[in-house]
């Protein structure tokens, strides 16, 4: 039976609609840890570390996909439960061009500067011949990896999470393909890596974008080119902050990884890998994450308060559920995802630290992952804002630079940050989200809705 966002979800229904979404996620994720897969058993140490010094600056640009797909789905599925499926269409077709523009742009000015990009964290020599390489390769099919980012959230808008998942898998497969033939079979190397993970994006946005373009709801077809100011400014208001701090916390994580890279080649190694690892253990929170911003949106143009509350007691519980599962595998298995990257028995053994260390806190960090998809579906963008900027630069950086570069501790006490990090954020939302001023629909009036103005004047 046909799950829609009207519906009133138990446990079962919520973890069937949310499903395909995680599913979704977990085959995006394929991109980079195959590429670090065959990179590392293939071409060597030196591409392998380019691929890894690299990846987080270009997840700082793909985050404008995610950011747009979030937070627009989220306002698309509150104009559905307003009763506009035009201004829905609308929004939606603005998400789409600017989305899809300034992706063109980030590609091209990242081509230009990487060079200089690479060089300020810490490449050099045959390292940042392999990272200026891959990354301008990457770059020339980003604005379809920004589609593919973005329409993973809108195929939940649409009721239809399902053609998401099988599209995001052909493209996940077409990537683990080439990779094979490029990098395990004719050798290519980095290079190889390179056009397999481009040919994905490209494949996986253009058929995307094909699916969604025919849809009678959301479909930017006949829709004008021109920006409509009426809708882009109170909608970019909402979104603006949930665009700085994405941009803010990934620019965190390099800043982070460069403190790791100075200390030294085995730490450097276990931190790259397990960091590629544990981001796959994260994703059964953040496809949560984007059933709970497109929910609530909905739930707040239904001007239902009732199904909001629901919402918020069903999908919290499972959120700690799922992520408490995904520690408990991390936990277990750590040593020997740890050698599917790795034959030095330093390198195994400090990254398998490390990633149990991190397993313990992730039921904890579920937690203000679901809270923050529900702010951005009612359009709190933010305080999630200022909860995360805190919590990346004052306790996660700072502290990784106390410990690393003042006191002369290694890779554990820098992870220790980044788990301080974890709990602050749970604490922080959780007592935010205790106080409710987070629901608009709790305030007479259901005042302060996102992009009220839109609605009224549209």
């Amino acid at each position: 039976m046909k799950i829609q966002l009207s519906d009133h979800f138990s446990y079962g229904r919520l973890l069937r609609f949310t499903a395909p979404s995680i599913a979704m996620m977990i085959f995006t994720s394929v991109y980079g840890v195959v590429d670090g897969f065959f990179v590392s058993n293939y071409a060597g140490k030196t591409p392998f570390a380019a691929v890894n010094l690299i990846m987080p600056f270009l997840m700082v640009i793909a985050t404008v996909g995610f950011m747009f797909g979030t937070g627009g789905s989220a306002l698309v599925a509150k104009s559905f439960g307003e009763g506009e499926p035009e201004r829905a269409n609308r929004n939606f077709s603005l998400f789409v061009y600017v989305s899809f523009a300034l992706g063109v742009v980030l590609a091209v000015l990242g081509i230009v500067f990487i060079r200089p990009i690479s060089i300020r964290l810490g490449a050099e020599g045959a390292l940042l011949d392999n990272c200026v390489v891959y990354a301008r390769i990457i770059l020339a099919a980003l604005p379809f990896y920004v589609l593919q980012l973005l329409f993973q959230s809108f195929f939940v808008t649409a009721e239809k999470p399902h053609l998401g998942f099988w599209f995001t898998v052909g493209a996940g497969c077409t990537n683990m393909v080439l990779d094979v033939l490029m990098v395990g079979i004719w050798g290519w190397g980095v290079e190889g890596a390179a056009i397999a993970s481009a040919i994905s994006y490209t494949v996986g946005g253009v058929l995307i974008t094909a699916v969604l373009w025919r849809h009678p709801m959301v479909s930017p077809k006949g829709c004008s080119l021109r920006p409509d100011g009426r809708v882009l400014r109170p909608c970019l208001k909402v979104a603006l902050p949930n665009m700085l701090q994405r941009f803010g916390t990934s620019l965190g994580y390099v800043v982070f990884a460069s403190m790791i890279n100075a200390l030294g080649q085995t730490a450097t190694a276990a931190h790259t890998i397990a960091n590629t690892v544990e981001s796959a253990f994260y994703i059964p929170g953040f496809g949560m994450q984007t059933a709970a911003a497109t929910l609530s949106g909905n739930a707040l143009g239904a001007g239902d308060n009732d199904r909001m509350k629901r919402l918020a007691h069903t999908i919290l519980p499972l959120e700690v559920g799922l992520m408490t599962v995904s520690g408990a595998l991390l936990f277990a298995f750590a040593r020997p995802l740890m050698a599917m990257f790795s034959s030095d028995e330093r390198v195994i053994a400090l990254g398998s630290t490390v990633l149990r260390m991190v397993a313990v806190s992730e039921p904890f960090y579920g937690v203000p992952i679901v809270i923050e998809g529900m702010m951005q579906g009612v359009g709190r963008t933010l305080i999630p804002f200022l909860f995360n900027l805190t919590g990346m630069w004052g306790v996660r950086i700072a502290g990784t630079f106390v410990c690393t570069r003042l006191l002369g501790l290694g890779l554990q006490a820098a992870w220790a940050c980044m788990i301080a990090h974890n709990l602050l954020l749970c604490l922080l939302f959780s007592l935010h989200f205790r106080r409710g001023t987070w629901n608009p629909l709790n305030a007479k009036g259901a005042g302060g809705q996102p992009c009220q103005e839109t609605a009224n004047r549209v």
